[in-house]
């Protein structure tokens, strides 16, 4: 259990990180242009970021067999559902991070890739808010696809 509030903890700051990166970054950039820097690599992003947040939306609907019982492990407290989604808001923000400065391999692919994987974040936050279960085992899909073909490219380089 003290895993589970470690984590918790530590995606909230991570998600209230980026999002204070990025509304400082564009409100920055609107007036004094350069001023605002990448600082976390595209590696610190995507462990630190996105594979935390992807494992607690992945893990949040499952259904687990044993030869004991069968556990079917679905977010049902509203604490349960708005952890999940802060963690899916943590996708969508970090896509904002990765199409930042430095980080930009490539106008075309690069960004449709980190696209897609925010529009798969979105379907999983959208999930949270209708606390509907089968949107939110579906998301994970969505969500692995889009990491799958980044990394397909990317990773290869």
């Amino acid at each position: 259990m003290r895993t589970i509030h470690w984590l918790y903890l530590v995606t909230i700051l991570l998600f209230v990180a980026s999002v204070g990166l990025f509304v400082a970054g564009a409100s920055a950039s609107a007036r004094i242009a350069g001023e605002v820097s990448d600082v976390a690599t595209t590696r610190q992003i995507m462990d630190g970021i996105v594979m935390p947040a992807a494992a607690v939306v992945f893990g949040s609907v499952a259904t687990i067999v044993t030869k004991e019982a069968t556990e079917e492990r679905q977010p049902r407290t509203a604490e349960e559902w708005a952890f999940v989604g802060a963690n899916a808001a943590a996708i969508i923000e970090s896509g904002n991070l990765l199409m930042m400065g430095s980080r930009v391999v490539d106008k075309d692919d690069w960004i449709t890739m980190t696209r897609a994987m925010m529009d798969a974040g979105g379907v999983a936050l959208k999930a949270t808010e209708a606390r509907d279960v089968e949107g939110l085992f579906s998301s994970g899909e969505a969500i692995n696809e889009a990491c799958d073909a980044c990394h397909m490219k990317y990773q290869q380089q």
